[in-house]
């Protein structure tokens, strides 16, 4: 009896205080919701890939430098995650390319990512830490050892692949100093993280002579100075897109463009492609 009592003080109560009523019903829907997804809804995952950087496309900030490098390669070493409240993997670095750039230690770093999302509906969307994300989303990470931002190029449900072919190129630069031809190496290469991505098979050059003017524009008697034109060909992996061939995720390959390329012993300023081909 006096339980009954009791529950009908509780439910008067109630009725009496509905705001407060509807209040904690509420507030018991959100937490069994919560739970529900929490430990009993098997988690989704996409895989995309990431550029690093300020997280805007748009925006040009410092790029990542070399002790940046080492802080990735080790996440991916021993396998790091950022963990969501639950511990499961709420993201994971899965490879990494990276590519320097001519100002001196930055690099273009490019990250194969596994993010857990939740999909919003039928939409084909994602809702990753409370943000939609798509193709130029701005996304934050913060791992246990290394926090970065980034900006999303790419997204799918299926592991992303890279698939690259390889063609032979031949590089030209005219009006060298001798001295840049002597230190170019055959064999020399870049190896992108993954793979060898650029190799040097052969050069040549051939000499060629510049007169030097004066301040008024005058070309006074002296000795024509040496010069060469180098031309060095190298075997490149790209990927075809659309009918295009593009080096470094963001490099389009074709006969008269200026080329971006650093290798382990050698930085190829204004050097122009002159020949694309298939590798024999």
């Amino acid at each position: 009896m006096r339980k009954m009592s009791f529950l009908k003080k509780i439910w008067k109560f109630l009725v009496d205080n509905y705001f407060i009523s509807i209040f904690i019903a509420c507030i018991g829907f959100v937490a069994v919701v919560s739970v529900y997804k929490l430990f009993f809804v098997k988690p989704t995952y996409v895989y995309a890939k990431v550029k690093v950087g300020q997280g805007l496309w748009w925006a040009s900030t410092q790029k990542p430098s070399l002790w940046y490098l080492e802080a990735f390669q080790n996440v991916i070493k021993t396998k790091e995650s950022e963990n969501d409240l639950s511990g499961n993997p709420q993201s994971q670095i899965l490879s990494m390319r990276y590519y320097p750039t001519y100002i001196q230690n930055q690099y273009d770093v490019y990250l194969i990512m596994k993010l857990k999302v939740s999909k919003l509906g039928k939409t084909g969307k994602y809702n990753f830490k409370r943000s939609s994300i798509g193709v130029s989303s701005p996304v934050d990470f913060e791992f246990p050892s290394v926090q970065f931002s980034g900006t999303i190029i790419d997204i799918s449900e299926k592991p992303i692949k890279d698939k690259l072919v390889e063609k032979e190129v031949v590089l030209a630069k005219r009006n060298s100093d001798p001295w840049e031809y002597e230190v170019i190496e055959i064999g020399d290469y870049y190896f992108d993280g993954k793979e060898k991505v650029f190799e040097i098979i052969d050069k040549s050059a051939r000499d060629t002579y510049v007169l030097t003017s004066d301040t008024f524009g005058n070309y006074p008697d002296v000795e024509p100075e040496l010069r060469k034109y180098i031309f060095v060909k190298a075997k490149i992996k790209a990927k075809e897109k659309g009918g295009k061939l593009i080096f470094g995720e963001e490099q389009i390959l074709s006969v008269g463009q200026s080329i971006n390329i650093v290798t382990n012993k050698f930085v190829f300023q204004n050097y122009r492609v002159a020949e694309i081909k298939p590798t024999k």
